[in-house]
């Protein structure tokens, strides 16, 4: 199979993307319930220019950049880290959680047909790909709240690496959270932004003792998705623009930030992660 993926740090090289052609809120999760009781409203050319950002920060950082053929009924298409998970051995086929998302596996279907299909395909109940951290070649978390990923699908998958040898280690955090990216991400190999005070100081110690970093996020960065980024490889992120103090403590770090402006997408329930799906990685 052509796309292979190892760890959550190495040199991005091809990305799967959708653009936003159909996209608005709907009301599916914490964040998004909360954008709309203020009564905000979508701004559809920002969004759209918003997205243009984020392409040409991946552009700038070298990626390939590949897409999904957007369908007018899946509003929430574009957030395509969660219909699909790029495994070292080749992509896992998800099983969408929300019904209002379930279709978006045809595209998903229809692109990866001429490059081989899928290694693995989800079926022991709900796996969303937020939940799901290749943290590097032997070590595996998910997360699992029940709702979008429920136990049965990250206990699956997380079999999918163990036959493998890897360490996996299994989150369950409150539904609240959506999904274990917009507590936790990798910037580095040795670096992650986490929110501490959710997930425990125990998974913080976990990561210490694999020699991995945490800047830490408070509640309010985490509901602002300021947690949300993408690692690109050579000490490089991306970030979006409203993460002001962790993109500070990024760069404090010495990684380079690419921090083009995604709040229409965040006030929606997703950021710079959500919205890729990596299709293959340089080593770490």
């Amino acid at each position: 199979m052509r796309w292979r993926v190892e760890s959550e740090t190495g040199r991005l090289t091809d990305v799967l993307l959708c653009r936003p052609v159909h996209y608005c809120w709907v009301d599916t999760n914490a964040v998004i319930h909360a954008t709309l009781a203020t009564g905000a409203v979508l701004d559809h050319a920002g969004l759209q220019a918003q997205y243009r950002e984020l392409e040409a920060a991946l552009t700038e950082a070298g990626v390939a950049l590949h897409y999904t053929v957007p369908e007018p009924h899946l509003p929430y298409q574009v957030y395509t880290r969660d219909s699909s998970q790029t495994t070292p051995w080749g992509p896992v086929l998800t099983q969408l959680a929300m019904p209002q998302r379930r279709s978006e596996y045809a595209s998903v279907l229809e692109f990866h047909a001429p490059y081989g299909g899928f290694h693995k395909y989800a079926s022991a109940g709900t796996l969303e790909g937020g939940d799901i951290h290749i943290i590097r070649p032997g070590l595996l978390v998910v997360g699992y709240s029940g709702v979008r990923t429920n136990e049965a699908g990250a206990r699956q998958f997380a079999g999918f690496f163990s036959t493998q040898d890897w360490e996996v280690r299994l989150v369950h955090f409150p539904a609240h959270f959506l999904h274990l990216d917009v507590l936790f991400c990798m910037a580095t190999p040795h670096l992650a932004v986490a929110c501490v005070d959710v997930l425990g100081e125990e998974f913080c110690t976990f990561l210490a003792e694999r020699k991995i970093k945490c800047i830490r996020a408070s509640y309010s960065e985490v509901m602002a998705l300021s947690c949300n980024l993408l690692a690109l490889g050579d000490g490089r992120v991306i970030s979006p623009a409203h993460s002001k103090r962790i993109n500070a403590a990024l760069r404090a770090e010495g990684i380079v930030v690419l921090d083009p402006a995604l709040e229409q997408f965040a006030r929606g329930g997703g950021s710079a992660h959500c919205l890729t799906m990596p299709l293959s990685r340089a080593p770490v």
